[in-house]
């Protein structure tokens, strides 16, 4: 996570903090999401050695995002609500792509450019994969549980 960090600090943004082994990083910059992609996914995969998915938030989305899970009720363990980010917004009709009813007990819920999930027993062996959401949606995602997201949008908060 240090050379992640150093690496958004090269690029001149500020107050740069990551959430533990998580690959999430927190700035502060004026640049635009589609700037920030630009200058970070090349250099990225230069320094790294692999490609991956950069999926961005602003403070504000994020504290949006992690006020209410809609899927979270008093008889389920917060460990089994997730949040899968999207790239973008899907370009494909949702009920279309993805029949919720098809993954029962499992649940998933459109919002935006997230994907709220809740996985009652656990998403080890469910048939609802992150992998089955991005072919389905034609999206790149990076899913984080709930207490993550909270965390990460703690920390944007600052």
């Amino acid at each position: 996570m240090a050379d992640l960090r150093e690496l958004f600090e090269s690029f001149g943004y500020a107050n740069v903090v990551t959430y533990i082994q998580s690959g999430n990083v927190v700035f502060d910059t004026d640049l635009d999401e589609e700037s920030i992609v630009g200058q970070v996914a090349e250099a990225f995969e230069d320094r790294f050695g692999f490609d991956t998915s950069l999926i961005l938030r602003t403070a504000e989305e994020m504290e949006e995002i992690a006020t209410v899970h809609p899927l979270e009720t008093s008889d389920i363990d917060p460990r089994f609500l997730l949040v899968a980010f999207l790239d973008r917004e899907p370009s494909v009709v949702f009920d279309d792509a993805i029949d919720p009813s098809a993954y029962e007990p499992d649940r998933l819920l459109l919002k935006g450019r997230e994907v709220y999930l809740r996985y009652p027993n656990g998403s080890a062996r469910s048939k609802l994969t992150y992998s089955l959401i991005e072919k389905r949606l034609r999206v790149r995602s990076t899913t984080r549980n709930w207490k993550s997201v909270q965390q990460v949008a703690a920390l944007a908060a600052r």
